[in-house]
This record gives C-alpha cells, sequence and structure tokens, in this order.
C-alpha cells in the first residue's frame, strides 16, 4: 500500500502537470517525467519521447488552442493516480486530417497517470469515446446550410483516412494478466480445523 507522503507527492505531480498543460508550459509538462510516454487508447496511438510529445502538443494545440480541462475525481492505486475530467475546446485547426468546424466539445476522460517502484512518473494512457468528441465536432455542422457540405465531406473523408491507421503495436500486442493473488496469512482468530 502506498503512504500518505506518496499519495500527497503523486496528486501534486498531476494536478502540476494538468495545470503547465492549460498553460501550454510544455518544458514544465514535460518535467514531470524522466521519459515523457503518452498512450491513447481511443486513437491506438503512442508518443513517446521528447520530440515526440511535444509534437503531440503541438498538433493538440493547433487543432484546440483553448483546450483545457475540468477535474471531476483523483483515484489513488498502488501503481497509479486515475484521474477523471472533462475535456473540452474549440476545433480551430485541424485535428489529423479533419479540417476545422469551429465546435466546441466537452468530453469525458479518464487517464491513468502510472508510476514506477522508484515514483517516477512513466506513462500517461488516457482513455475517452473518440464518437463523443466526433459528434460534437462534425454533428454540430448545420448542415440546412450549404457551405458547411463540403466542410462535412472534407470533414469525412479525413477521418476515413484517420481510420486506416495503423495501431501501436504495443497497445494490442499487450500480455495477459497475472491474476493470482498471493497467499494470505491465515487468519488466527479462526481455529484450525484440519
Amino acid at each position: 500500500m502506498i503512504t500518505d507522503d506518496v499519495r500527497a507527492a503523486r496528486q501534486k505531480l498531476v494536478l502540476d502537470h494538468f495545470h503547465d498543460e492549460v498553460r501550454q508550459e510544455w518544458d514544465d509538462v514535460l518535467a514531470t517525467f524522466p521519459h515523457p510516454h503518452y498512450e491513447l487508447i481511443p486513437t491506438m496511438t503512442v508518443h513517446d519521447g521528447d520530440g515526440a510529445v511535444r509534437g503531440y502538443y503541438h498538433d493538440t494545440r493547433v487543432a484546440f488552442p483553448d483546450q483545457d480541462h475540468e477535474i471531476i475525481a483523483l483515484r489513488h492505486s498502488d501503481d497509479a493516480v486515475i484521474a477523471e475530467f472533462w475535456l473540452l475546446g474549440t476545433h480551430l485547426g485541424p485535428l489529423g486530417a479533419i479540417p476545422p468546424t469551429g465546435n466546441r466539445f466537452r468530453v469525458r476522460m479518464t487517464a491513468y497517470f502510472l508510476f514506477d517502484a522508484d515514483e517516477n512518473l512513466v506513462c500517461e494512457r488516457v482513455y475517452f469515446d473518440s464518437l463523443s468528441m466526433l459528434k460534437q465536432l462534425i454533428g454540430g455542422l448545420n448542415m440546412r446550410h450549404p457551405r458547411n457540405w463540403l466542410l462535412a465531406l472534407r470533414c469525412l473523408r479525413g477521418l476515413l483516412k484517420m481510420a486506416g491507421d495503423e495501431p501501436h503495436p504495443s497497445l494490442v500486442d499487450t500480455p495477459k494478466a497475472d491474476l493470482d493473488l498471493p497467499p494470505t496469512a491465515p487468519d488466527a482468530s479462526k481455529p484450525d480445523v484440519s
């Protein structure tokens, strides 16, 4: 079990990480990792290392310059802080191959901030429903206006182009969980009947 001091230190690191992302202070965010590593489960992509993570930050802030978080809850486990939050922003730049729609989104997410035995943050693994985001970005186009028809077609084409991307092997080739629990000590309050 983790101690209260470890829990407090992890929570501070995670909250600083969130705060610095909103401020777009990338050096400070990257300083929370000895080796930056993001895993985005809905898109099956991995951003590993300083350059790849900075590219991820750049691309997401081009798409959503006002990206922000609303934290719902933080939970602690033996090797992680699990954050539930709303991610929100306005689609003002391209999101991969999807052109900007100008629409806002607000999507509920979960991020696992994973720590190693030395209390180093080694991974941020993010889960969210990408369809909820796409419904808000693309579904928010008013199709009664002919000017949006071409944009909707470009969005659909961009989405189809992105759908063909290969998933990162580390997110597909995962080891099976070891669910064998260690033996517990006998309960001294119960008599041994053997």
